[in-house]
């Protein structure tokens, strides 16, 4: 940060021995020390996307190099949102529920309050949307599809070693969309299957991702049967993503007061339990009884391990 701001400052190139007097923190070091620290801080900036620009200031002797950041290039254009864009945006920073995810919406959402958005989330509360990031492994692989490291994992009991292409949302679950080094072709990884932490076994950015179609890799793996069908009761206004694909059924069945009755289709019993135990209260199952069994286990359990 000291090096950019010094940097974006100066009206002119300025030497690496200048750089090494004014910026705090190259006081102290070595030769070699500052040397590596420097070549370490610029490279860092440049792949943050800061326009580091070498040159000199003395057309006569070229020689002498020196570093600057144009203010034209570094500096963004004015950003800006309508009311509903504000209001979509907000909405977006409320919607992780996992810790490390949340953090960074925050951050992101102060970002923008503090360049003169400001985002009222109140206004779209009626959608309510919750993405959770439970999954141990998570957090090391959303790092590594960010910055397009290789990686590797166990996953149901076999190490696998692949580059990290997109990641999806679907039913209640993380699912992850990679080249398998080993088979040399696409595949898809359900993230709850992984073992652990995934481990980096390549630089960010030593291969290159595809135009990938997440929503045909996804029918990939959709079971060729029809789906089964699932009678829920979800309040009004809550629950988007299992209205969508839900139609309005009758029920001799007692439901909630302000509670809407749909029948909702499912692949696989499993994913469906998360994604209806993910709403809390806002889905009940009023149909089969096997399913509703299995979400009411599932709901006890989880309660049953708070502290």
């Amino acid at each position: 940060m000291n090096l950019a701001i010094c940097l974006l400052m100066a009206r002119r190139f300025i030497e690496k021995s200048q750089i090494r007097q004014v910026v705090e923190g190259y006081h102290d070091l070595s030769d070699a020390a500052f040397e590596r620290t420097f070549e370490r801080d610029k490279d860092e900036l440049r792949a943050m996307g800061v326009p580091v620009e070498t040159g000199s200031n003395n057309p006569l002797f070229p020689d002498e190099v020196g570093y600057r950041i144009r203010r034209k290039d570094f500096e963004l254009p004015a950003i800006e949102f309508t009311p509903a864009e504000t209001a979509a945006l907000g909405l977006a920073a409320t919607v992780w529920e996992s810790a490390t995810q949340a953090e960074q919406a925050v951050t992101a959402l102060a970002k923008l309050r503090a360049s003169g958005v400001d985002p009222d989330p109140a206004r779209l509360d009626a959608l309510a949307p919750s993405i959770g990031a439970r999954e141990p492994a998570f957090a090391s692989i959303w790092a590594a599809t960010i910055e397009r490291a290789p990686i590797r994992f166990g996953y149901k009991g076999r190490p696998r070693r692949v580059e990290p292409w997109a990641m999806t949302y679907r039913r209640g679950a993380w699912y992850l969309l990679a080249r398998d080094r080993d088979k040399a072709e696409p595949r898809m990884f359900k993230v709850a299957r992984v073992d652990a932490a995934a481990e980096r076994i390549g630089r960010p950015g030593s291969y290159a991702v595809p135009e990938v179609d997440l929503e045909a890799s996804w029918g990939s793996l959709e079971p060729k049967q029809p789906d089964a069908e699932v009678v829920l009761g979800i309040r009004q206004g809550r629950a988007p993503d299992l209205r969508r694909r839900g139609r309005p059924v009758s029920t001799q069945q007692e439901v909630p007061a302000g509670y809407d009755v749909l029948a909702v289709s499912y692949a696989r019993a499993g994913d469906l339990v998360g994604e209806v135990c993910a709403h809390g209260a806002d889905v009940v199952v009023l149909a089969p009884a096997p399913v509703r069994r299995a979400v009411l286990a599932e709901l006890r359990a989880t309660a049953g391990g708070r502290p």
